[in-house]
């Protein structure tokens, strides 16, 4: 497998950050400051990965422009306002990371998150130098719809039989498939292993770890 790509996308939370438990209590927090119907620890879940937006009219499909508005305001202040359970990377995935950008392969990152929220996150881990383009959901379409990968590939000139999209939802594996790349599921996250194989990802690994032995070429 490992002579077959030259780009590795990863999507960031569920799969190279552990950010699962901040999410989920930041919608939980704007639910409640905005007085809206509670929602299941599973539904807030099931909608890490979309665009906030997206997530929003999801969990709230019969409330309107002016509440999502409201909603993505307060949810940047309480996810990037406090230092408390601040969110790590997975154990293991730095050393992935650094593997593979030695190993010559071009390394990307297509998020659900805001601009903000990825730049903040990236610097907080040190690993800017090793991505070669970012794309984050308030600057394209939001997954799964294939424009984020679509533009990395074009800004980085690669074909999507050259490039490998990892994530933890059926969302990045859909969008994978839709932009014509390979995928690779990672079951540590937020979407359960049937979900995953539904968009006939290469293999679904249970560490991220498992991703460098699949691709180092040394």
């Amino acid at each position: 497998m490992n002579n077959r790509f030259k780009l590795v996308v990863f999507d960031w939370d569920g799969t190279l950050m552990d950010s699962e438990a901040q999410i989920t209590q930041s919608l939980a927090n704007v639910i409640a400051e905005l007085a809206l119907a509670e929602r299941s620890n599973h539904e807030l879940r099931n909608v890490i990965g979309l665009g906030l937006p997206e997530a929003i009219r999801r969990l709230y499909p019969n409330e309107g422009a002016a509440t999502v508005d409201k909603f993505v305001g307060c949810y940047r202040h309480h996810f990037l306002a406090g230092n408390q359970n601040r969110s790590v990377l997975f154990d293991g995935a730095m050393e992935v990371i650094k593997r593979l950008h030695a190993n010559d392969y071009l390394l990307a990152v297509a998020t659900g998150k805001s601009r903000h929220g990825l730049d903040r996150s990236i610097a907080e881990t040190h690993s800017g130098d090793y991505f070669h383009t970012t794309r984050c959901a308030d600057e394209t379409h939001s997954k799964p719809h294939p424009q984020m990968l679509l533009e990395i590939m074009a800004v980085l000139d690669v074909s999507p039989e050259e490039t490998v999209m990892i994530g933890d939802t059926e969302y990045d594996l859909q969008m994978a498939a839709e932009a014509g790349t390979a995928s690779l599921g990672v079951t540590y996250g937020v979407h359960a292993v049937e979900r995953l194989q539904a968009h006939q990802p290469l293999a679904c690994l249970n560490n991220i770890s498992e991703v460098g032995e699949l691709l180092y070429k040394d």
